[in-house]
């Protein structure tokens, strides 16, 4: 089976297209979004209304979270005034360009999905979807957070892969459990519309499980992240055609 899943579009219409199309040629079975869906850039009615169209499953974000109730904070953690400023433009433009319909789906959307495989043997898989973490839908959890707090994070959540996004960086961590012995994935998603690893590619990931999967055998869960060239300088040129601060175009263009 092969499912992908993909995080923080960010109103990037160009980069949706562009991982939706590849995405398409994948074939997977199944298609989540784990959120924030708008802020940044133009094109939030128009990402919104791609990802009800195609009818698939998506979580809020803390961006689709504020934007869903009317408020003036994305729960953002900036860290100086300078970013603070360009955040509150930003969750502001938002606001005035959101469809009326568009900022209900957005206020109603779940805040996690759990799938629930049985695999050989009857050894039992346990999925979870989350924007942030499964405590708050607005925590960072980085790659370098100590295994331990990262393994009873996924523990106390009763996930055996937990998916999630939030940082726009991606990465994988195959985490041993001193409970149970059993391995763990912990895999961000990175970013569809606003990379912030140095890499200007979209990213989405593809898991792919089989007879072989196993929460005992690290290697039998298969996890490629996969990058996507897309129509960067519209994306640019449109943050610098609008109210948006231009620092947004500059953060497209190199990725941070």
């Amino acid at each position: 089976m092969k499912i992908a899943f993909f995080s923080d579009i960010h109103a990037n219409m160009p980069a949706l297209e562009a991982v939706l199309a590849d995405i398409d040629q994948q074939k997977p079975d199944f298609i989540y979004c784990l959120g924030d869906l708008v802020g940044y850039n133009v094109w939030a009615n128009e990402v919104v209304e791609t990802i009800r169209s195609r009818s698939i499953p998506t979580l809020a974000g803390n961006y689709d979270e504020g934007v869903g109730l009317g408020s003036p904070d994305c729960g953002c953690a900036y860290k100086t005034e300078d970013d603070k400023a360009r955040g509150v433009s930003s969750i502001s433009y938002t606001n005035s360009i959101i469809s009326d319909q568009n900022r209900r789906y957005l206020k109603l959307l779940p805040r996690h999905i759990c799938l629930d495989f049985e695999l050989h043997a009857g050894e039992k898989l346990s999925l979870l979807m989350v924007h942030g973490s499964p405590r708050k839908i607005n925590e960072y959890l980085f790659e370098d957070r100590p295994e331990k707090s990262l393994v009873r994070l996924m523990e106390d959540a009763g996930a055996d892969i937990m998916l999630f996004g939030h940082t726009h960086k991606p990465y994988h961590r195959k985490l041993t459990s001193e409970t149970d012995g059993k391995t763990r994935h912990a895999i961000n998603l990175g970013s569809v519309g606003k990379p912030k690893d140095g890499d200007i590619r979209a990213c989405y990931v593809l898991l792919t499980l089989d007879e072989k999967s196993s929460l005992t055998e690290a290697g039998s869960i298969q996890v490629e992240f996969v990058r996507v060239k897309y129509d960067l300088e519209k994306a640019a040129r449109a943050v610098e055609e609008s109210p948006l601060p231009n620092e947004f175009a500059d953060m497209l263009r190199k990725a941070y």
